[in-house]
């Protein structure tokens, strides 16, 4: 399996720590952010993990017109920079168009393509070709081992930095189902494979005006994908005060929760390590 190196800093892949990226679903206020980073970076400090934050500048992805979009394009991406200055994370957002591409990378450590976009080729490609890591979400209509085209536009641009995000699969209305064998299947593209615990218990529309979700499956899902074997890192949108998030604010972990939630999955992936597993 490839390892993939993010800011020089972070190196994500088979036998190396897992990696946590993990931040609020939408930049809201620069306090809220950067009080987040902090605790992150403290709960993570003792232990043998590695983190990126992360954080949407955009929410191009409603379920209604009067879904939170976010607080401005340059006032986000202000605040992202700031985190990295601040605290040396290195950060991961959305880009939604071809154009946003080179001018998020300028802050941006990984670039991440929405789920629902992961077969547009001209904005993979986009993406590709600032030489930032890409971070790839799996649709939520797209078979695990389809993936691999996705990643094949990204490399063929000349970027082999590519990450494979598994966020649930449609099941029925207002449903997402996770299917645990896919993260094997992904993993056997030879790209780091990462688990979105947060996005996979979201209800799509659920909420009638906003997506719903049962965040009590949040840790549940995070530890069964780690003991697959195949995922260097889990993917969850943490938060102060869920309830009152401008967006996703069914399915975010309380951000108090962290601390105990960044051990458990820490402990479990190096108790997977020690036993070893299959080639994958």
């Amino acid at each position: 399996m490839k390892i993939v190196e993010v800011a020089g800093k972070v190196r994500i892949g088979k036998n190396q720590p897992l990696t946590i990226i993990a931040g609020p679903c939408v930049i809201e206020n620069e306090q809220m952010i950067m009080e987040t980073a902090e605790s992150l970076l403290q709960a993570a400090a003792d232990l043998p993990v590695q983190l990126i934050f992360k954080s949407s500048y955009k929410k191009a992805n409603r379920s209604s017109l009067t879904g939170f979009t976010g607080i401005g394009f340059a006032e986000a991406l202000t605040i992202l920079k700031k985190v990295k200055t601040r605290f040396g994370l290195p950060v991961l957002t959305d880009i939604h168009t071809e154009l946003e591409a080179p001018v998020v990378a300028e802050v941006a450590d990984v670039l991440q393509i929405p789920a629902f976009l992961c077969r547009q080729t001209d904005l993979l490609q986009a993406a590709a070709r600032t030489g930032k890591v890409v971070n790839i979400k799996k649709g939520q209509f797209l078979a695990p081992e389809d993936m691999r085209h996705a990643a094949e536009k990204v490399a063929a641009a000349g970027n082999p930095n590519i990450l494979l995000t598994e966020r649930g699969a449609t099941f029925g209305y207002h449903n997402l189902v996770v299917d645990m064998r896919g993260l094997q299947i992904m993993a056997r593209s030879g790209y780091p494979v990462v688990f979105d615990a947060t996005h996979s218990v979201q209800l799509p529309g659920g909420a009638g005006h906003a997506s719903g979700g049962q965040p009590e499956f949040i840790l549940p899902l995070a530890r069964a994908a780690i003991a697959t074997g195949a995922v260097s890192a889990v993917f969850m949108e943490v938060h102060p005060d869920p309830p009152n998030a401008k967006s996703d604010a069914q399915t975010q972990l309380e951000l108090a929760k962290f601390p105990a939630a960044l051990k458990q999955l820490s402990d479990l992936y190096l108790w997977i390590k020690e036993q070893g597993s299959d080639d994958l």
